[in-house]
């Protein structure tokens, strides 16, 4: 079903791939029973929804507004708009000519899939040092805060 709102919007098969390994990253974090996996799953599926229209930042944004449109609950468009490295704070989003909207991941699903989303590259995982070395050019505040996300989920990883 995701995978068909996904090319019905025009993502290319790049994305979907993506998608489909950022949900396979994001079930292993949701062993827990907090963990609600139908939400996690949709927003996982749906987080790059925005790539259909653009690859640039606000791809979050319009894929936001896109999921929302096609009727999502509001929790998976929040994952959706919310997914971009750890977050960014309204004025990283000002700074980065997004709207000034609040967008750092607050709930778990949201936080997971962001995080998800930070070990895939492409359709592969990469480790969270690779993850920092690709995004050093944020600057520090971002990498703490993307370094602090990875720490505070990974006991998630290992509840099997």
């Amino acid at each position: 079903m995701y995978e068909y709102l996904l090319k019905n919007a025009g993502c290319d098969p790049g994305v979907i791939a993506h998608c489909r390994a950022v949900t396979g990253t994001a079930r292993i974090y949701a062993q827990s029973p907090v963990v609600d996996l139908r939400l996690l799953e949709a927003g996982a599926m749906l987080h790059d929804l925005g790539r259909s229209k653009t690859h640039s930042l606000d791809h979050a944004e319009g894929g936001a507004d896109l999921a929302a449109a096609m009727g999502c609950p509001e929790e998976v468009v929040r994952i959706v708009r919310r997914h971009i490295g750890a977050g960014l704070t309204p004025e990283e989003s000002a700074l980065l000519g997004l709207l000034p909207g609040d967008a750092v991941p607050e709930r778990l699903e949201e936080r997971i899939v962001a995080h998800a989303d930070n070990l895939v590259k492409g359709s592969r995982e990469i480790t969270a040092e690779e993850r920092w070395d690709r995004s050093i050019a944020l600057g520090r505040k971002y990498l703490v805060r993307a370094f602090r996300l990875g720490l505070d989920l990974e006991p998630l990883r290992h509840l099997r």
